[in-house]
């Protein structure tokens, strides 16, 4: 089966790198929110990216335009042509229930061969999938941000998910220009259940005092020789974000090395949430 139409559902940071790289491997691409008027910015934003990457010669003119020409802007969810849809990759906020009532929705529109995949980041894919009705064809594409720039895609098999539609979707991947990587289900999958208790154990170095912000990562890149240091990165993640992820590894492993800093939790309720707010770990220009 080769997928020649997608909808991406959820406009944010994720579901607009999902989109670009859907539409310039030559799907036709919906993209879909619950704030209609989310999707026209998220559209002006993917042409946006695509003409710098033109402008830095990364990608071919006529291949920007022909992406900007797929992408398809769907006012709801009824202005899809569902019989010619192969995957539906929602891509919305952590939230087990948000995610469960939208595919409530998506069955009734679905065609019995439309595979749904979860960008999720580390909420159960067996779970999720055993609210739909279709848990064999049911998978989760973890994509990294930035979409575009990042070729890995964790492929994440619930315990119903069914060969066929691992393979589709690895082939599919790959037709992105990405690099499948197989995990099984558990929380966190694999690279936030490793990535996750270290930019929590930074946060804990910097409540007690250890050291400041910018010399945990500056010790963690030139000791470690990591590209961004740790607060640095749960920045550019989001607060809020890895605060959730590591809510779900310490709700669903039951190991208390996964306790969320109390300095995370207080961040957050300040808001500051990182680069999208202005200001984390670090603060940032407007």
């Amino acid at each position: 089966m080769s997928i020649e139409t997608a909808l991406v559902i959820g406009s944010g940071t994720m579901g607009r790198g999902i989109a670009q790289v859907a539409a310039t491997a030559g799907l036709t691409t919906y993209v879909y929110d619950a704030n209609a008027d989310q999707v026209a910015s998220a559209l002006d934003g993917i042409g946006k990216s695509l003409s710098k990457l033109v402008e830095k010669g990364k990608v071919p003119a006529d291949v920007a335009d022909g992406a900007k020409s797929r992408l398809k802007k769907a006012a709801s969810l009824d202005d899809v042509d569902w019989s010619k849809v192969g995957i539906v990759i929602e891509a919305i906020y952590e939230n087990f229930d948000a995610k469960t009532t939208l595919y409530g929705e998506l069955q009734k529109r679905m065609t019995p061969q439309t595979i749904l995949a979860s960008n999720t980041s580390s909420i159960s894919i067996t779970k999720l999938a055993a609210a739909t009705d279709r848990p064999t064809k049911f998978i989760g594409m973890h994509f990294f941000n930035p979409v575009p720039l990042m070729s890995l895609v964790e492929v994440i098999r619930g315990i119903e998910t069914d060969d066929a539609t691992i393979e589709i979707v690895e082939s599919l991947a790959k037709k992105m220009g990405k690099n499948p990587l197989r995990c099984n289900d558990m929380p966190g999958f694999v690279s936030n259940r490793v990535l996750m208790p270290l930019i929590n154990e930074a946060a804990f170095a910097l409540m007690e005092n250890v050291a400041d912000a910018t010399t945990i990562d500056e010790i963690m890149k030139q000791g470690c020789n990591f590209p961004m240091g740790p607060l640095t990165l749960a920045d550019f993640i989001g607060v809020d974000v890895c605060l959730n992820i590591l809510e779900v590894l310490h709700r669903d492993l039951g190991d208390p090395k996964f306790r969320p800093c109390p300095l995370l939790r207080k961040m957050v309720d300040a808001g500051h949430n990182g680069r999208k707010s202005g200001r984390g770990f670090h603060v940032y220009s407007k």
